[in-house]
């Protein structure tokens, strides 16, 4: 008797045609990421308000879909700087996320590497197409964001979707209708403030605009 193991197709497949279908997928599925299990795990401190911090950079920014804003809060959640930027059209991959990110960050806030524990609290909010359900490109700006933290000395604070039918904290229940994408400010056809944020009067604007 003779034992073997049945051929799988893949190992049929001529070598170029292996390479071919290991880029697509290469392409297809997001890499670096995390799951919404793995995100909860990871201890993410809630925002004390998020309609206030989701509304004040929405007033800052006027985000459209494909806009990313980074936002940086200090341990009494006031703004101290916040950025945003578009997502390029490429594969949604983490450590993509992570450098532009951490490039952001860069730009806006002197980092906090040489303090024994983050003070400081990063907070990120993506506006995109669809619904406010997790997504795989979620997971890969999850990953981004919990890295470009740690090598900026900040806490990994959360991440935000923003659609045209509200907002959403991942991982948690807390969102709402308003504001949304391409709401407010682009339906009136106001132009959008300068993308960079930093200093304490940003604060004041941000509560303010929380408050209309």
């Amino acid at each position: 008797m003779t034992f073997g193991f049945v051929p799988s197709p893949a190992s049929s497949m001529p070598a170029s045609a292996m390479r071919s279908s290991r880029s697509a997928e290469t392409v297809d599925r997001p890499t670096r990421l995390l799951d919404p299990a793995e995100w909860a795990a990871a201890g993410i401190p809630l925002l004390r308000n998020p309609r206030e911090v989701v509304s004040g950079l929405h007033t800052r920014h006027r985000p459209t879909a494909r806009t990313a804003v980074v936002a940086v809060l200090d341990p009494e959640e006031r703004l101290r700087a916040s950025a945003s930027f578009a997502r390029r059209a490429s594969p949604a991959d983490g450590w993509t996320f992570r450098n532009a990110l951490l490039s952001q960050l860069r730009r806006v806030i002197p980092h906090d590497l040489r303090r024994r524990a983050p003070v400081r609290t990063a907070v990120l909010l993506y506006c995109r197409d669809g619904d406010i359900r997790w997504t795989p490109e979620d997971g890969a700006w999850m990953w981004g964001l919990r890295d470009a933290c740690t090598l900026h000395g900040l806490r990994c604070g959360a991440y935000i979707t923003m659609t045209r039918d509200g907002w959403q904290v991942l991982g948690e229940e807390r969102g709402g209708r308003r504001p949304s994408v391409g709401s407010a400010d682009q339906a009136l056809g106001v132009d959008p403030e300068p993308a960079v944020r930093t200093g304490g009067a940003a604060t004041e604007l941000l509560r303010r605009a929380a408050a209309r």
